[in-house]
């Protein structure tokens, strides 16, 4: 057995391990680690055993044979820390930890490393130190708790940039605005946020009552406002009385005058060297804002000002893909005698997010109707831009007299051929108005749904192939080949077609969402228009990051009447 850390039998360590510690570090409670990398072998000195409280007699020179000594939560995050060093790269890491004792008792310690690497640039040994950090933490912790007003900004600074780190839209800026948490600490009446738009500001919400003013919707940058003044100088400006109120700003006093305000403070959203914005804050406190707020304040306005920003990027970014992700869908459903229809759309509205779902309904030769729907892999204008060639695609080769499984097939090989690496799933079904008559093609993507007139309901499963694209790449000897399943739409019979994010929830097994869709196609509204309102609007409650899509096709033959439920 190797003793404090030496390399077990057969291994060989770097010539120069274990590192030596300096005599001072020992008298300053410090003690000295070596882990050398290729062996696993860690070598720690006694003065690091005594600080880890560990016998000598009993260490094997193995890290794991310390955990039980560290809290789990500490153990599993300097085991992370570690990890994430090493994949990196980078040369030093430091932390602190609690140690467990064999009391039962624990203690702070730190520990600070340095990461070598060989020449290649591959991590080989990491030396450093650990230290009795307790008295240190507890200097800290009777500090703040000494000063509770600095440790409650300073959980406000910590809130606040960790809700704008992931704001997605103007939105979300308001709500980091309306949080009590956040700025809600500061106990202002209002908090307002405008946005500059040319020549003018816009008012985009103040997130709590009592300070909007209608009239004041728009204002221009020329105007005698606090507002103005800080989009003109950019500089904050902090008001300390009603009375200053009153005479800095007449125009704005006949609105402050009714309301609980004693002071207020304004600051500029700068990003790029530019104005974007401004923040507006009114506190019911005489004095204004004391200097720690003041400072906290103008940080604080430097990160809104980058989230928000980036919130307006995303949102005009999305708006230019939604456009060209619509111009890629059907601007009207043909009518086709025999059948009617019914469609539903809706965008995902996550920051950048639009995807590639589409469908189609297709009036073909003899009087048949093609019906697709489908979903090109990705969020981004690329999803959409294939979603409309793909839809084109499809279009052309039905109009051309093809049959669906030989449309998938062609549709399946242009994808390959195009200059991108995304698939797409679909579902292609034919149908005869005249008899009934279904053929089914289906490439990775949902079984059709069906109500019967007679109120039963059940998905119609159909063979399927692989995702268009996929079954190019890997088509055998023969081609590509799609299975077609065949079936009957009875007069008055349902059929739906519907693409993932009509039925996928997180955390919610596949299976018992396609039957809870199965149960509410059965037993909602008769009216084709109102039941494709009834399940999107279940789709749109419980909200979701995905397109949806949805495509009704009732054979005629049934009124829409109330159901008889």
């Amino acid at each position: 057995m190797a003793e404090r850390g030496e390399p077990p039998a057969g291994t060989a360590p770097p010539d120069d391990w274990p590192a030596q510690p300096d005599l001072s570090l020992a008298l300053n409670r410090m003690g000295t680690f070596d882990w050398d990398l290729d062996t696993g072998t860690l070598h720690l000195d006694r003065a690091a055993l005594r600080l880890l409280d560990v016998a000598p007699d009993t260490y094997r020179g193995r890290p794991e044979s310390l955990t039980h000594r560290l809290l789990p939560h500490d153990a599993a995050r300097l085991k992370s820390l570690v990890a994430r060093a090493l994949k990196r790269g980078t040369a030093d890491y430091g932390a602190y930890f609690r140690i467990r004792g064999r009391d039962g008792g624990s203690r702070w310690a730190h520990t600070q490393a340095h990461i070598r690497h060989d020449t290649d640039g591959r991590p080989r040994r990491i030396i450093g130190i650990v230290r009795d950090a307790q008295h240190e933490l507890t200097e800290i912790a009777a500090r703040s708790d000494l000063d509770e007003d600095r440790q409650r900004l300073t959980g406000v600074v910590a809130r606040t940039t960790a809700l704008l780190a992931s704001a997605g839209s103007v939105e979300d800026v308001l709500d980091v605005l309306r949080d009590k948490e956040a700025l809600g600490h500061l106990t202002a009446v209002s908090v307002m946020l405008g946005v500059v738009e040319g020549g003018r500001i816009r008012m985009v919400a103040e997130a709590r009552s009592g300070s909007f003013v209608p009239e004041l919707r728009y204002t221009r940058i020329a105007d005698p406002y606090p507002m103005s003044e800080v989009v003109r100088t950019e500089r904050p400006r902090f008001i300390d009385s009603r009375e200053e109120f009153s005479s800095s700003y007449p125009l704005l006093w006949p609105h402050i005058e009714p309301l609980s305000v004693a002071s207020g403070a304004y600051l500029p959203l700068i990003a790029q060297a530019r104005p974007i914005g401004v923040l507006g804050l009114l506190s019911p406190r005489p004095g204004g804002f004391h200097e720690e707020e003041r400072n906290l304040l103008v940080a604080l306005s430097s990160g809104i000002a980058q989230s928000l920003q980036r919130a307006m990027l995303y949102e005009q970014e999305h708006d230019l893909a939604e456009d060209l992700q619509q111009a890629m869908l059907p601007r009207r459903i043909p009518e086709v005698p025999g059948v009617r229809t019914a469609v539903r759309y809706r965008s995902a509205r996550i920051g950048r997010s639009v995807g590639g779902d589409w469908y189609d309904v297709l009036p073909l030769p003899g009087g048949r109707v093609g019906l697709t729907i489908g979903d090109v892999q990705g969020h981004d204008t690329d999803a959409a831009v294939v979603m409309g060639q793909l839809r084109m695609a499809l279009w052309a080769y039905t109009a051309e007299g093809h049959p669906p499984d030989a449309a998938l097939a062609r549709a399946s090989v242009l994808l390959r051929r195009l200059d991108t690496d995304r698939f797409a799933t679909c579902t292609y079904v034919e149908v005869r108005p005249a008899t009934g008559a279904l053929r089914i093609v289906r490439a990775g993507h949902l079984d059709p749904l069906v109500r019967r007139a007679d109120g039963t309901c059940s998905w119609l499963p159909a063979a399927g192939g692989l995702p268009l694209g996929l079954s190019a790449e890997f088509a055998g000897p023969g081609g590509i080949s799609y299975p077609v399943t065949t079936g009957t739409l009875g007069p008055g019979d349902t059929l739906l077609l519907c693409t993932d994010g009509l039925v996928e929830q997180p955390g919610i097994d596949l299976g018992d969402s396609l039957e809870a869709l199965r149960q509410s196609v059965r037993t909602g509204p008769a009216g084709l228009p109102e039941l494709a309102d009834r399940l999107f609007g279940a789709v749109v409650e419980r909200s979701g990051g995905d397109d949806r899509a949805l495509l009704l096709l009732r054979r005629d033959g049934l009124r829409d009447t109330p159901r008889a439920d």
